[in-house]
């Protein structure tokens, strides 16, 4: 019978946790953004099955999608599959996954009195159930051999989408608020975080061992607008996630911020009390580690894209990425998300190069 801890099992592969926190580790812990999807013949299987957000809406598939790439590789953690766009679903907008254009807005923001057809930032976690439910499930059927990472996506991302009504390459739309409706641009970044530290902290309840924020924007900001309309709400989120789970009882949980296209920030990210900062390919480790000073983990960062490489490619890549980061407080990642048409394989070589060239 497998021992239990809080009313999970109890965790047996602890790597990702003790490299977030700066304490030793046997090799260094990774794991991939997006390592469950469609790169996955048997998430195809799932996903031809029925629409992207009944996957998420699920849970016991949920669970099932969150668990292929641990059966298939030797990964530290686990990260449910849900979406960062089930925050604007919770809050009365409607969201749409089409084939070829990704996620869609039928009705975004337009105005700053479109602010009034949404609903209640207090309301969401009750709209969030399935996700609870899928942690709380994964959790139990990992049965201690990964961490589990539950995420949200941070407050400007979120508004950028809620705004554009899709992916966009300027994000125009949404930054014209940030200087024609400054205030109203508040008001909805404060729906965002109030809605989002509820929804972290109930992830954590439900069986999250790891939050990440994800910051997918931050390369369309620059440092006045990042520390005026990014910044603070990242500092609430995680100063008041970090409240609520002590007062849940439970202890502090480690916490990462990944602000991709940010290099600008990685100086006043590493001020705010986020364990781990995540770097995308663009940023050189050394400088990244000069930015964010010695007691900071960082994760990334390399190139996804070198997964398209051969595998004695990927293999050198992983050693003199290893040798730029150290395998002190580091948590080996990409720099970014896998992408659809990518060979399982090369994962694998990439998973198994990093533990084989970290291992003390």
């Amino acid at each position: 019978m497998p021992s239990f801890q809080n009313g999970f099992p109890a965790l047996k592969n602890d790597r990702l946790l003790r490299a977030a926190r700066g304490e030793v580790v046997d090799q260094v812990p990774v794991w991939v953004m997006r390592q469950a999807g469609r790169y996955l013949p048997e998430f195809r299987e799932e996903r031809a099955k029925c629409d992207f957000f009944t996957m998420c809406q699920t849970p016991a598939l949920a669970c099932k999608i969150t668990l292929q790439p641990l059966d298939r590789f030797a990964l530290d953690a686990a990260i449910i599959f849900s979406d960062i766009l089930v925050i604007p679903q919770a809050l009365g907008m409607q969201v749409e996954m089409r084939p070829g254009e990704g996620p869609v807005f039928p009705s975004p923001l337009s105005v700053p009195d479109d602010l009034a057809k949404l609903a209640s930032p207090g309301d969401v976690c009750s709209k969030l159930q399935y996700v609870f439910d899928a942690l709380t499930l994964t959790r139990k059927e990992l049965q201690g051999k990964a961490v589990l990472i539950g995420f949200s996506g941070a407050p400007w991302t979120i508004m950028a989408y809620m705004i554009e009504g899709k992916g966009s390459k300027t994000m125009s739309n949404a930054k014209r608020w940030l200087y024609r409706y400054p205030e109203a641009s508040h008001k909805l970044l404060k729906i965002i975080t109030d809605a989002t530290v509820s929804y972290l902290v109930a992830q954590v309840k439900a069986g999250a061992q790891v939050l990440q924020v994800f910051e997918s924007h931050a390369e369309h900001l620059g440092p006045y607008l990042f520390q005026e309309f990014a910044l603070p709400y990242l500092k609430q989120i995680c100063d008041e996630v970090k409240e609520g789970v002590i007062k849940l009882g439970l202890p502090d949980i480690p916490m990462i911020v990944f602000p991709k296209g940010g290099h600008y920030a990685l100086k006043d990210l590493a001020a705010l009390k986020y364990e781990v900062i995540g770097i995308d390919w663009t940023v050189d480790p050394f400088l990244a580690r000069q930015l964010v000073g010695p007691n900071k983990t960082l994760q990334g960062n390399l190139d996804p894209c070198a997964l398209y490489a051969d595998e004695e490619y990927i293999d050198k890549a992983v050693k003199e990425m290893l040798s730029k980061f150290g395998v002190d407080r580091y948590i080996a990642n990409l720099g970014h998300g896998m992408y659809p048409d990518m060979e399982p394989q090369h994962v694998s070589t990439f998973i198994n190069a990093v533990h084989k060239y970290s291992k003390t």
